[in-house]
């Protein structure tokens, strides 16, 4: 019986290099209703197991929070019109690897 999987190695399929953050969060001073954009520099291209929080709550890509990559590696967050609300911890994850400012 022929599996799914012949000729393929578990290694092959799941093997992850350990992404890691080159260059950090750096803390920003931002006025009411100013955009933010926050960069976090990564080890490799197409990382996966991304994360941006504000005071420990996840932020999804909307109108609001902008989240994208430059050049493969450079994360981005930008937010829009920041009100006293978004004042707080900005904290960048990949993997086990965290970032604040």
């Amino acid at each position: 019986p022929c599996s799914p999987f012949h000729g393929l190695t578990t290694d092959g399929l799941f093997a992850e290099p350990d992404v890691t953050i080159v260059s950090g969060l750096k803390d920003m001073v931002v006025f009411e209703g100013d955009d933010v954009t926050f960069r976090c520099q990564v080890s490799h291209e197409n990382a996966r197991d991304v994360e941006w929080k504000l005071q420990d709550v996840a932020l999804q890509n909307n109108e609001m929070n902008e989240i994208s990559v430059e050049k493969g590696k450079i994360h981005t967050l930008t937010l829009r019109k920041v009100t006293e609300q978004d004042i707080g911890t900005i904290t960048f994850r990949v993997g086990p690897h965290t970032s604040t400012a």
